[in-house]
């Protein structure tokens, strides 16, 4: 008789999978001074460690959501962190830093696939009053990464060396494969199958073409900041490397606070929860940028910015699989990938802003860039809303005229 696993151990492996998976996306953050030392490259490019990495996710979300529409799922996780270990691999090891990059981006197109089949796995073993805090448990791997696989990792680095702290990711990711393998039940529900049509039968539909841009535009405003956060606070705010190993756990904790409360805020009415997420991130990006030269406010300030940083994830990937059942019943695994594709457009977007001010100077003023993204957010949330709105009204005055 096959053993029947609660849904509690499901999101549990899911969630160590994420903090692996994590730990590995913003790494580089932490790590930028020794990747730039040891490469004899700029800050800027240094950058595209981070952005190369979401091209890898944007690209391997949708193609492979696709192609392993309909394979086990427990097979496809399996082969998904398989893949994740490959690339950090060849990252550990690399002679070159294209090298390094080709490795960031194996493991960012497994990170593309794991992200956007596991927000469908935690959405589907829970009661559907408790998807988006679901969602959020999962995602916790990632905020979790933040809190303690970043920071642990740059102290490797630090102690170490950058390679050490690619190993570090290696043992993550071996932990992530067991727990998938002794956790994940074989018999997961398929979704119905689908095709690139798809893509363009999602992308056609007003609603959600502006989920996606949403998406894109608030997770995103972040990173001009975030990309550059460890010599925004080394060269101007005055901390030490040591130090900063400390605030980025930190920060971690502030990020793991705000993914949780925001599970809560958007499990019954996510678009309004995830405008008023936006307004308070704006708010902090703006202090972060008043106190950019003073070292404790400065701090203060970063630490509010993690708060509202991914507290919207679980309200925008709740959001986009409910508009997706509504819209495109047949298209919902392909509507959660492009939803990743579109957080990680973000990252691209904003740490490329952020990387076009740093070269030019401005690293200091790459906060307004995060709060220009998200003034376009909140102006396409609101079309949106509206556009809802007289939905709902026509849909009811359909039922009274039966």
């Amino acid at each position: 008789m096959q053993r029947t696993i609660s849904s509690n151990w499901i999101l549990f492996s899911l969630a160590i999978s994420a903090f692996a998976i994590g730990s590995t996306e913003f790494i580089s953050v932490g790590l930028l001074p020794l990747l730039t030392q040891s490469f004899g490259i700029s800050l800027a490019q240094g950058g595209s460690t981070v952005s190369i990495y979401a091209a890898g996710i944007t690209v391997g979300a949708p193609v492979l959501a696709l192609i392993t529409n309909r394979w086990n799922r427990k097979r496809l996780l399996i082969a998904i962190m398989v893949t994740f270990l490959v690339g950090n691999l060849l990252a550990a090891l690399a002679p070159t830093f294209g090298i390094l990059l080709a490795g960031r981006v194996i493991a960012a197109v497994a990170h593309g696939i794991f992200m956007a089949i596991a927000s469908l796995i935690a959405a589907d073993v829970v009661a559907p009053q408790k998807r988006a805090s679901a969602i959020a448990v999962m995602f916790t791997g990632l905020t979790l990464a933040t809190v303690t696989g970043v920071p642990l990792g740059t102290f490797i680095g630090e102690t170490l060396g950058w390679r050490a702290s690619f190993g570090f990711l290696l043992i993550l990711g071996t932990i992530g494969l067991i727990t998938n393998a002794l956790l994940v039940p074989k018999d997961l529900p398929l979704p119905q199958p689908t095709s690139i049509k798809g893509i363009w039968r999602i992308l056609k539909q007003p609603q959600l073409l502006l989920i996606l841009i949403i998406t894109a535009l608030g997770y995103g405003a972040t990173f001009p900041v975030y990309t550059y956060l460890t010599p925004i606070l080394s060269q101007h705010m005055g901390w030490s490397s040591s130090a900063i190993v400390v605030i980025l756990v930190f920060y971690g904790v502030a990020v793991a606070i705000g993914n949780t409360l925001g599970g809560r805020f958007a499990n019954r009415r996510p678009l309004p929860a995830i405008m008023k997420m936006f307004v308070g991130l704006a708010v902090a990006l703006f202090l972060v940028r008043l106190t950019v030269n003073l070292h404790v406010w400065g701090l203060l300030a970063v630490v509010a910015m993690g708060l509202f940083a991914f507290m919207n994830v679980p309200g925008l990937q709740l959001y986009i699989v409910q508009l997706a059942e509504a819209y495109t019943p047949n298209e919902v695994s392909l509507a959660s990938a492009l939803n990743i594709s579109a957080f990680n457009i973000g990252i691209i977007l904003g740490s490329g802003l952020g990387g076009q001010a740093v070269a030019q100077d401005q690293l200091v003023n790459t906060p307004w860039l995060g709060i220009g993204m998200l003034v376009l957010g909140v102006g396409v949330a609101a079309i949106l809303q509206r556009m809802e709105q007289r939905q709902g009204q026509r849909d009811l005055r359909h039922q009274n005229a039966k």
